[in-house]
């Protein structure tokens, strides 16, 4: 997905926020497959399982085998049709969670050639605060951040001071 370059901002942003709540004795389940973040938090020394690329709209076998005390879903939950689903099945833990917010100034991102890399969902925050304490969950923290991009144009100075992602901590059964 990436090829040789990877967002490092949005990388180290997510990185702080997790040392903050998740310590590397606690196991984690990453929603989705192994990607260049869950590479990053195995070198940081994270226990680190990613699920094995199921569709997790169906087959939640995954998150209900309570073998882990955290889960990390990032940017994850817009590519599903209904998220809710596989959130209100995780009996207890912590969730870090990160969503891309939607923007006035841009459509949702949908690929025309990857069925799997497409956006269902670009969410206002309290849409996805909505859909985690409907699914049982307790939000502790929550953050937005930009992601600026080194291009030309009224889009990409938008984007300088425009919250692109919502961070969010919550817990649930604990």
């Amino acid at each position: 997905m990436y090829d040789s370059t990877y967002p490092k901002k949005r990388y180290q942003h997510t990185l702080k926020f997790l040392k903050e709540h998740i310590n590397k004795e606690e196991r984690i389940l990453d929603l989705g497959v192994s990607n260049p973040f869950s590479e990053i938090l195995r070198e940081k020394g994270y226990q680190i399982t990613n699920t094995n690329g199921e569709d997790l709209d169906l087959d939640f076998s995954a998150v209900q085998k309570n073998q882990y005390e955290a889960i990390t879903a990032l940017e994850i939950f817009e590519h599903l049709v209904s998220p809710f689903n596989v959130l209100s099945r995780i009996e207890k833990g912590k969730l870090i969670a990160s969503v891309p917010l939607k923007l006035w100034f841009a459509s949702a991102y949908r690929s025309k050639t990857d069925a799997r890399d497409r956006h269902y969902h670009e969410f206002e925050d309290w849409q996805f605060d909505w859909l985690l304490e409907k699914a049982g969950w307790r939000i502790k923290k929550r953050e937005k951040f930009t992601n600026p991009v080194r291009k030309i144009g009224i889009r990409p100075i938008l984007r300088r001071f425009t919250p692109r992602y919502y961070l969010v901590y919550a817990e649930k059964g604990l």
